[in-house]
């Protein structure tokens, strides 16, 4: 736990995004929409080799870690997850996994529903 509050502090590099938008099958600009980050400061921050701030920091790290949690209640099915991403989700209000991937918060209730997903409930 010390370590990964040291990580965030430290701050992920900017192509963490990039590694990001692969795994849910999203593009750059949508996480970065996402994040609250003009296209512009990114390319900029990214071309000058800087780490974004802790907050966007945690918010990546945490997605990565819902996002290789996803997959793995997928069994390995990429694709079928990716999918799933993008559906409205009753659990969810009726919304869809990714729109809620603006907030901690937001992560935390896909999570869950991945949960509920493992253990055969309706998610």
């Amino acid at each position: 736990m010390k370590e990964k509050v040291a990580f965030i502090r430290h701050g992920l590099p900017d192509e963490s995004i990039e590694a990001i938008g692969q795994k849910a099958n999203l593009p750059v600009r949508q996480l970065l929409e996402y994040m609250g980050v003009a296209q512009t400061t990114y390319n900029k921050k990214k071309r000058e080799h800087e780490r974004m701030d802790s907050r966007n920091s945690e918010l990546v790290l945490v997605l990565s870690e819902v996002l290789d949690f996803g997959i793995e209640v997928f069994s390995q099915e990429q694709e079928k997850f990716q999918r799933w991403l993008k559906k409205s989700n009753v659990s969810l209000g009726g919304v869809s996994p990714e729109s809620l991937f603006d907030s901690i918060t937001g992560i935390d209730e896909v999570r869950n529903a991945l949960y509920r997903l493992e253990y055969g409930n309706m998610a």
